[in-house]
């Protein structure tokens, strides 16, 4: 790998915090679905359900701000330079009808492997709150491989495929059936159009157990170091049995976000979402997430 001892220890660095990431949750998620005798219900007593008790995507999870920041672990298809890491730290807060939840550190790494190829996580930790019947611990948990079907910078078009392994969430343990496994897959297909200092993304994709999930938006350079973006998320399942409290488990959200670029390799950014036509049983409730971004190794994307 090319570039001075310092860049290399910072990609190595990068990598390492990827590698840590990706193992503690794996270790947490164990061999059994059935949730320990001190596991608060998520409903219990309350109307909402937080986002981190349902096993429907959550975009501030597998997307953090989506279209404004360097990383994206599924929903773009922009992928990373051979040799070069990134790292996102954010912070999430949801709030619902009569109940609220709070996920950091939400961790976002992901690294170019090869031409057309990198490895991607995002593992968020869910803060325990008795009040709200949120229960503490990781959080659904994402592993993805992104592979680059077309990344033509010159034309402005991209299209990608990101095999995704799903480690549902300490909170979403409760829900699982009987014999149903905690690790599920995912199948997330996402297209870009980059035209000058604009572009409009879409994904869509499939998790097995019945869910599905599509969205878009559009990003804009709005000033040299500043980027803007809104973006439209719909997750749903065909799985009537994961019904909570006789609905059908459907979530629909807007979201705007901003990303600074404070330096060509560190950045900071936040979003703000709200559902729309969503039951308070499904997360319907106010989202806002923040935090920074950081680039090791060569900078841009893989042609």
């Amino acid at each position: 790998m090319s570039g001075s001892p310092r860049l290399r220890r910072s990609i190595v660095a990068s990598t390492a915090l990827a590698v840590l990431a990706v193992t503690s949750p794996a270790r947490a998620a164990g061999p059994t679905t059935t949730p320990p005798a001190t596991t608060t219900s998520p409903t219990k007593g309350h109307a909402s359900t937080p986002p981190s008790s349902s096993k429907l995507p959550h975009a501030g999870v597998i997307g953090p701000s989506t279209g404004t920041t360097p990383l994206a672990v599924i929903v773009d298809a922009t992928l990373l330079t051979p040799g070069s890491a990134a790292l996102t730290v954010s912070a999430l807060g949801w709030q619902g009808a009569d109940a609220s939840e709070v996920d950091a550190p939400v961790v976002g790494v992901a690294v170019g492997v090869a031409p057309r190829f990198q490895l991607g996580a995002s593992v968020p930790y869910t803060v325990g709150n008795d009040a709200s019947g949120v229960t503490g611990g990781w959080g659904t948990t994402y592993l993805s491989g992104k592979i680059g079907i077309v990344q033509n910078d010159e034309a402005g078009v991209k299209l990608a495929v990101a095999p995704t392994i799903q480690v549902l969430g300490t909170g979403v343990l409760q829900s699982l059936t009987s014999g149903e496994s905690r690790v599920q897959w995912g199948l997330p297909v996402s297209a870009e159009i980059d035209r000058g200092g604009a572009r409009v993304f879409a994904s869509a994709g499939y998790f097995s157990g019945g869910i599905g999930f599509a969205g878009g938006g559009i990003g804009v350079q709005a000033a040299p170091r500043v980027a803007l973006s809104g973006s439209f998320s719909h997750a749903w399942t065909s799985d009537a049995s994961t019904a909570t409290a006789g609905v059908t488990p459907v979530r629909t959200e807007l979201s705007g976000g901003a990303s600074i670029a404070v330096t060509p390799r560190v950045g900071v950014f936040g979003s703000i979402g709200h559902t729309i036509a969503t039951a308070d049983a499904n997360g319907a409730g106010l989202t806002i997430v923040g935090g920074v971004s950081l680039l090791a190794g060569p900078i841009g994307s893989q042609p």
